[in-house]
Parts: C-alpha cells; structure tokens; sequence
C-alpha cells in the first residue's frame, strides 16, 4: 500500500459502508470546519529534516505510561463498529494487535469488554469511558474494565451534550437488535448522539469532582480525553490524571474549535514534563505523526481510516492500515535524521507555511 492506494481505501470503505454508517464515520459538526481543518494543519506544518545522521536502524517503538510499545500509533475510541463488520471491535483489536498498536475500547462498543480483552497480544489494551449517571453503574463498569485486564481508562471530557451533525441527523444508523452498546446497562440499540430524540440531552455532564472521584477509584490509571487548553491540561493533572489526550473529538461536536495542532504545543508546555500527552484529529500521514511526535506528543491516534480498514478487511484491513502509517512514520523519520522516537524534537517543525 502507498499513499494513493490509502485514499483509494477511503473512497473504496465508503462505497461499502451503509448510508448510516457511511453518514458516522464521514461527520463532523454543523459546517465541518474543524473536521476539514483538523487534517489540513498537519499538512500546513513543515518539516525541518536533519542530514547525515546514522539513520541505520530506525526505531518507531516508544514508552506508553512507562510501557515499551512497538509504535506510537493507537487506535482511537469510535463505537459501534458492528456497523461497519460483524466482528465488530473484536476485528478491530485483533487487527490493533496484529501491528502491535493499543487499541482503546470504546464505552460505546458492540462487543463486550470481555470478549474485546481476548484478543489482546502483546500490546496494552485501554477503555475509553462516558461515565453513566448512576453511581452504581459506574462502579460496575469501572471494576469489569480493571478486571479484563485493560492498561489505562481514557476519560472523555468534552462531550456532556452531543453537537449537531447534520450529516448524521439526515443518515442515521437505523436501530438493529443485533447491534447494541452491550456495555451499558440493558444493552441499548446502538443509535449516536446526532439521533433527533437525543437532541440537548445532557448524556455525560462529567465534572471535576467526576474527574476526581474515577482517579480515586480507579485501580488504572486516567486519561483526560478532549483537553484543548493548557489551563484545564493543569488542573486535570493536578487532580490525579496520569496523561491529557488532546482531541477536539475529531470536530464532530462543536465546529469551530482550535485544531488539535494548534492546541498541542501549548498542552505539552503546560504538563509535558509531568505526564504523557497525546493527540488525535485528522492524521492521515507518516509525516503527520512525525510532526505530531516532534511536537510532544508520546503517541497518536488513529479513528476515521481504520474504519475504512475494518470495513474493507476485518481485523486484516486495521491492520494494514496501522502498518501502513507505521511504515510512512519510519520512513520520514529516515529521511529527516531521526532514528529514534526519543529523536523527535521540536526544531523539526516549522510553523507558519501555506498548506
């Protein structure tokens, strides 16, 4: 695969998706400015390539909370991914594991914490959580993710209201007995946040006593999900988060946010030297993630094109995309004089270009 055939495979997966699904995965927030915004910063950073350097060997491993992985790349949360395969998130683990990626189980999945925990390889697995309302659903569904075995619980903090799709309202999933979120309690059809009936409904008003409240009780430890300011990266930091995952959830619920590219920068600067920071949003390339590492970032993760490859291959198609980008992000790493991850500093990018 070479990067033409990487946009081949997006045209290709949304062919096959289901208008609903097809509607999901391509979404954004009311214009989609920031979804189409997201991937264009990368591509407007430029690179500031080293020479002559002993780039002999070419290390794309890193430390993930202190764990050695085999890439930086990581499977970002997306539910309902029955939709797009019948296997659903155990195709898409089993793919993450297959390219030695962690995969971050979504609350929202279509398969069980359990059976997605048995895929899992050599590479950590993670849980992404909407804390339910009630305490004792919440307590429930914490201990089931400890007890599978699972590295970190990723904590989404930028969506207590879902925004307004357009797109999504006007092509819903159609509710299906065979696609459900079997980890909330009674096992729910899978309809999203955009569904009209679910329009200002508050679905996960989390506080920071929440925050608070999920680092004392939880026996991993907590990622904040959606941080876009270095003020709230601080104050999630200092209430016991052990990483800020910069993430404007892809632009799918407010339009019009900073890019995750703009945030970034300021984040790392702001908790960079205290814990992990992490980052999303409209990575398409090996050299978006150099950038991205360069940056500050410890890891990336990947959402919309591994839909394309759970569509298009099962856990066989996740996998060739995650390899894929792993082999660009080797590549450009070559070519700019970074041998290692560790290698990656800022004086690589420069701000400012025309994209």
């Amino acid at each position: 695969m070479d990067s033409r055939d990487f946009d081949q495979l997006e045209r290709e997966a949304y062919r096959l998706m289901s208008p609903g699904a097809a509607a999901f995965a391509m979404c954004g927030a009311d214009d989609e400015i920031t979804t189409a915004e997201n991937a264009k910063a990368w591509r407007a950073l430029r690179l500031r390539p080293r020479v002559l350097r002993d780039i002999t060997k070419v290390d794309s491993s890193t430390l993930v909370l202190g764990e050695r992985v085999d890439t930086p790349l990581m499977v970002a949360p997306m539910g309902r991914h029955r939709a797009y395969h019948p296997e659903g998130e155990a195709a898409t683990a089993r793919g993450a594991t297959m390219a030695g990626a962690i995969f971050v189980e979504p609350t929202n999945a279509t398969v069980s914490v359990e059976d997605v925990a048995r895929q899992r390889g050599s590479a950590p697995q993670w849980f992404q959580l909407y804390l339910p309302p009630g305490m004792k659903e919440r307590e429930a569904l914490v201990e089931r993710v400890a007890a599978a075995g699972y590295g970190a619980i990723v904590l989404t903090v930028d969506q207590p209201i879902g925004g307004s799709s357009p797109r999504a309202a006007r092509e819903p999933i159609p509710p299906s007995a065979d696609i459900r979120h079997v980890n909330l309690p009674g096992h729910p059809p899978a309809t999203t946040a955009y569904d009209p009936v679910r329009k200002g409904v508050l679905n996960y008003p989390t506080t920071w006593s929440d925050l608070e409240w999920l680092v004392k009780r939880s026996a991993l430890p907590v990622i904040a999900k959606g941080v876009l300011r270095d003020d709230d990266a601080v104050r999630c930091v200092e209430r016991g988060a052990r990483g800020i995952l910069v993430s404007n959830h892809g632009g799918r619920h407010l339009d019009t946010t900073v890019t995750t590219v703009e945030a970034l920068p300021e984040v790392v600067a702001a908790v960079g030297r205290r814990v992990d920071v992490y980052v999303d949003g409209g990575i398409r390339r090996g050299t978006d993630i150099l950038k991205a590492l360069a940056l500050g970032a410890r890891a990336v993760l990947i959402g919309r094109p591994v839909l394309w490859g759970l569509t298009l291959g099962g856990a066989d198609g996740v996998r060739d995309v995650l390899r894929h980008l792993d082999d660009e992000l080797r590549l450009a790493m070559a070519l700019s004089g970074v041998p290692t991850v560790a290698d990656a500093t800022p004086d690589l990018v420069a701000f400012g270009r025309s994209g």
